[in-house]
């Protein structure tokens, strides 16, 4: 006799879950009353195997045109990822509301430099909002197609109908699918959603964007969950000016050491293209104590930086770290080292760090700038003018060697910096031209205070 199949089961409306039998609470999500009859899905066939595509091949078969990149027009925005967009590449791009994440990637798509369509599928604006910003940005493209919907089937059909090389979802927290639930914006419902969207893409060779918002602490809010479902996820940044920053922390096809910066004003998002002065503070004398100018290396360029520090007594005899452009956990470290080899007391002060400009730096060759930083703001002693510092830093109070230092002292003399100091130069680079080297703590503060 043969087994009879059912032919119904239970879904939570909440959250998707599906059931053989009818539950009072879900385990997934933990609602109650929320498990509904519905059919059962016959297995779903992939957008990847509904291509034709076949499941596997001989490496020698595959086409080295696949690996070939497009621009998207921004070269700050093909610099983080890695020189342009690689064909079938899924790239989630996360940042606060209002930080200008729509109008990136409405550039990004008016711009791109591909033969094919573009898709903006928008669950968030209306087709008349996104003509409106398009044409205050003076932006036109043939072949730049919108959908304005927030549903998966629907936006799959508008793909197929479209067929477009480039693809943009603003937001992935909007999209909703049945088979997911009934709620949108749930981690099952997103997981879902963007799985089959980038499916669609890799199976034709399409690259995709999708928009994601974050939350308080700055982390992409439930599509971090998506983090590992995507090639790139590139994070947009803005300070307390009109500076936004574009940095990736994981990119399959580059590296994720690279920075955009961007201006944003009335014609939209602008590429800051020569950054070097951007971060300067220009006087006009001596500098006042606590202030520490510092290259910086990012990606492939050289950034100047103005370290800010200040000390005062601390409060209720509990000291703190006020820090978040540079890490509390390193500042704390290195007024650390500095209390050890100079004696200076640090333990009973409050340290304030600052970084001119709102750039967030995690290069371990701010630390002896730092260092520096702190010794002026505690002692009052400010540093000569015209001179930059860098070097990393070791418990013990040696200056470790940094990368790229022929590069950092020809961009502090292209603005003007007449010294470097910085670790000894060692192997090639003393031949040429080098800066001033010392081996510890105490010798490059000896050098700059001139104490002994």
């Amino acid at each position: 006799m043969a087994k009879k199949t059912n032919t119904i089961e239970f879904a939570c409306s909440a959250c998707g879950r599906r059931e053989p039998k009818w539950l009072g609470r879900c385990p997934e999500c933990g609602e109650w009353n929320s498990f509904k009859e519905s059919p059962v899905l016959d297995s779903r066939v992939s957008p990847r195997a509904k291509a034709g595509q076949a499941q596997h091949l001989p490496l020698a078969a595959v086409d080295p045109q696949e690996g070939k990149r497009s621009g998207t027009g921004i070269d700050e925005l093909d610099r983080v990822l890695g020189g342009g967009m690689m064909r079938g590449q899924a790239i989630l791009l996360g940042g606060e509301p209002g930080i200008g994440k729509s109008t990136l990637m409405l550039q990004a798509l008016a711009l791109a430099k591909t033969s094919g369509r573009a898709l903006y599928i928008s669950g968030e604006e209306s087709a008349g909002q996104i003509k409106l910003r398009a044409d205050r940005l003076g932006l036109a493209r043939e072949g730049l197609e919108l959908f304005c919907g927030s549903d998966l089937s629907q936006a799959l059909t508008a793909l197929e109908a479209v067929k477009p090389s480039i693809i943009v979802v603003d937001s992935v927290q909007t999209l909703h699918a049945e088979e997911a639930g009934q709620v949108p914006g749930t981690v099952n419902q997103m997981k879902f959603c963007a799985m089959e969207l980038v499916d669609w893409a890799k199976a034709r060779g399409a690259a995709i964007f999708l928009v994601a918002h974050v939350t308080k602490e700055g982390t992409i809010a439930g599509p971090k969950a998506l983090e590992h479902l995507v090639d790139t996820v590139l994070y947009f940044e803005q300070t307390d000016s009109d500076l936004r920053f574009l940095r990736a922390t994981k990119n399959r096809f580059g590296s994720t050491d690279e920075l955009g910066i961007f201006r944003m004003g009335a014609e939209g998002l602008r590429e800051v293209g020569d950054p070097s002065e951007l971060f300067l503070v220009r006087r006009e004398g001596q500098l006042p104590p606590g202030v520490c100018v510092a290259p910086v290396y990012e990606g492939s360029r050289v950034l100047l930086v103005e370290i800010q520090a200040l000390t005062v007594p601390a409060k209720s005899g509990f000291s703190r770290v006020y820090s978040d452009k540079i890490d509390s956990q390193r500042v704390a470290r290195t007024a650390a080292v500095l209390e050890k080899q100079t004696g200076l007391h640090f333990s009973d002060q409050d340290i304030y760090v600052n970084v001119a400009g709102g750039m967030r730096l995690s290069e371990v060759g701010v630390e002896l700038a730092l260092a520096c930083a702190l010794y002026s703001a505690r002692s009052g002693k400010a540093l000569p003018a015209q001179t930059a510092v860098c070097g990393e830093l070791s418990l013990a109070g040696e200056v470790r060697p940094l990368s790229h230092m022929k590069k950092r002292l020809r961009a502090c003399e292209n603005l003007g910096f007449s010294r470097l100091l910085g670790p000894k130069p060692h192997g090639e680079e003393g031949i040429e031209k080098a800066w001033e080297g010392r081996d510890n703590l105490k010798a490059a503060l000896a050098a700059l205070y001139g104490i002994s």
